[in-house]
């Protein structure tokens, strides 16, 4: 029997959260739900589930908040955040707390099911064999433990998924679209309008560069997308 992946459903609004769990359920997902932030939060940090839906606007702790306190105890939670706060500011501080994506209120159903299924499908591209990315600037990237060596330094899973792709592809520039595809999961002909690969890339700079305004190690390739500068094996 295959096991049913498990979500779990932080949202306040009560429509909403019902109508989100009805549609994981017939989508055949094994989906627990909290209604405020404090039970939100102690579900999320219990290491139950495959993937959250996070509510940003939440009574008692925020969605901002318990997103951070996740990323703080697992790097390699899946989480989606949900909000009606569409600004940049407000999308680039969740996916800068950890977030894998952010999803946008008023949403299709359709598009919020299928981007999970992008989230929570994760085969073929955090390949656990590439243990070492060394850089041009001589960091190395140790992929398992999710630093770079020598520092303390951490990143997501699914920062190093984009770095171990970009790592793959060294010798020529990767678009944004492309990226979506084969390290977000999401189909190739799905219409999305997102800045996460942007947000995603700027967090690495941050990290990684020593000036991250005057980037050497990711290139903006104008009009083809980003590369990634290694050292030579």
């Amino acid at each position: 029997m295959i096991e049913k992946a498990r979500i779990l459903i932080v949202e306040d609004e009560v429509a909403i959260r019902t109508g989100l769990v009805d549609v994981f359920v017939f989508h055949g997902y094994e989906v627990d739900y909290a209604d405020h932030g404090e039970e939100g939060l102690r579900k999320a940090l219990s290491g139950l589930y495959d993937l959250i839906l996070l509510d940003v606007m939440l009574p008692g702790i925020n969605g901002f908040e318990i997103c951070n306190q996740i990323r703080q105890q697992d790097r390699q939670q899946a989480v989606i955040m949900l909000t009606a706060r569409t600004s940049d500011e407000d999308i680039v501080e969740g996916l800068t707390l950890g977030a894998d994506d952010y999803v946008a209120k008023p949403f299709s159903v359709t598009q919020l099911v299928l981007r999970v299924q992008a989230v929570l499908r994760r085969s073929g591209i955090g390949e656990r064999q590439q243990r070492q990315i060394s850089l041009i600037n001589g960091a190395v990237i140790d992929t398992e433990n999710l630093c770079i060596e020598g520092t303390d330094g951490l990143f997501t899973r699914r920062e190093i998924d984009v770095l171990q792709y970009l790592n793959r592809q060294s010798g020529r520039p990767v678009s944004r679209e492309e990226l979506l595809t084969k390290v977000w999961g999401y189909a190739s002909d799905m219409d999305i309008e997102t800045r996460t690969v942007d947000i995603h890339i700027a967090k690495l700079r941050r990290k990684i560069e020593v000036d991250p305004a005057d980037p050497q190690v990711i290139l903006t390739v104008r009009g083809a997308g980003y590369r990634l500068l290694v050292e030579d094996p």
